[in-house]
């Protein structure tokens, strides 16, 4: 029988917009994306591309490990 796994992605862009004292749509613009994708990520129902996960990071100053985490789950 096969497992199928799957992970659960978590985000620090919360805290690091509040040391930046920033909004989402400030961090938005920065990005080039909209505000509701930003609320989605720190909501944690949308994970971003790789493209979106590299520019926060050069926006933090920081590496994507820094700003993403995630943990494994067997189903």
């Amino acid at each position: 029988m096969k497992q199928n796994k799957s992970f659960k992605l978590y985000s620090r862009l919360h805290v690091l917009r509040a040391e930046k004292r920033i909004t989402q749509q400030e961090l938005a613009d920065a990005v080039g994306v909209t505000r509701g994708t930003i609320v989605s990520i720190e909501k944690g129902n949308y994970n971003p591309s790789l493209e979106l996960a590299f520019k926060l990071s050069q926006y933090f100053s920081s590496n994507i490990e820094s700003i993403f985490s995630y943990s494994e789950d067997s189903q």
